[in-house]
């Protein structure tokens, strides 16, 4: 068994990570391509974590009825943040300034990165090795975010400061959500950790299908790019498999 303390450190490497993603940005200018390849192998991670350690814990406890609920839950709440983050993001490029916040895009990695470190309490609460993989998934999910955030804010003239600052806010956003996920899943039954874990599952494959991949397409793609998600997946697929 994980100490509390140690899952604390583990959720401290998204933190780390988002930070790392955003100060690459700051002083240098990464290509297309290598945010599109970051965004592949985040992808590939994080669909390995939900095919090899999540979904067979779910599917062994035999609860249907908690599966579909949590299920249902998870695909509804994450389609009404990516709708009102549309919506957001409209406005604010409705009435952009110079040195505004980009307040659409902010508020909507901001219930992004708690949803995530909600979702590495689900994984913790799954077991050891899912919280442990998962942390360094969201990991390199984090790293990309922080890569994006500076990267759409260059045309705010902000200061590194200022863009430290943000990242900063981001980065406490998901060490928030991940205590609040590993204290209270901790002590669930087993029909609301079903619960839980499957609207975690559903929130995961919304990650990988809706952000992850979806914003890697947008930049033109070589095969060595598209083969960066299956060498993520079989990376993990093999750690699963030998922790």
């Amino acid at each position: 068994m994980t100490a509390i303390s140690d899952v604390y450190l583990y959720a401290l490497i998204p933190v780390i990570s988002i930070l790392v993603g955003g100060v690459t940005g700051l002083f240098t200018t990464p290509s297309g391509a290598f945010k599109s390849s970051v965004l592949h192998f985040a992808g590939g991670v994080v669909f390995s974590v939900v095919a090899v350690e999540l979904l067979p814990d779910i599917i062994k406890n035999h609860k249907p009825i908690e599966v579909g609920i949590g299920f249902s839950l998870g695909i509804v709440t994450m389609l009404l943040v990516k709708f009102f983050a549309e919506k957001f993001e409209e406005k604010q490029e409705n009435k952009t300034t110079k040195n505004a916040l980009p307040i659409g895009l902010l508020v909507a990695l901001g219930i992004d990165l708690a949803i995530d470190g909600l979702l590495l309490g689900v994984g913790f609460a799954a077991g050891n090795t899912e919280g442990i993989l998962l942390s360094v998934a969201l990991a390199l999910e984090t790293f990309s975010l922080g890569l994006a955030v500076v990267l759409a804010c260059i045309n705010y003239n902000f200061t590194k400061q200022k863009n430290l600052f943000i990242l900063l806010v981001l980065g406490l956003i998901f060490f928030s959500g991940a205590i609040l996920g590993i204290t209270l899943l901790s002590g669930l039954s087993q029909e609301w950790l079903e619960l839980v874990l499957s609207f975690g599952l559903a929130a995961l494959l919304f990650l990988v299908t809706e952000e992850l991949l979806t914003e890697a397409h947008e930049e033109k793609e070589t095969l060595l790019q598209t083969a960066m998600f299956f060498v993520g997946f079989l990376i993990f697929l093999l750690i699963g498999m030998i922790a």
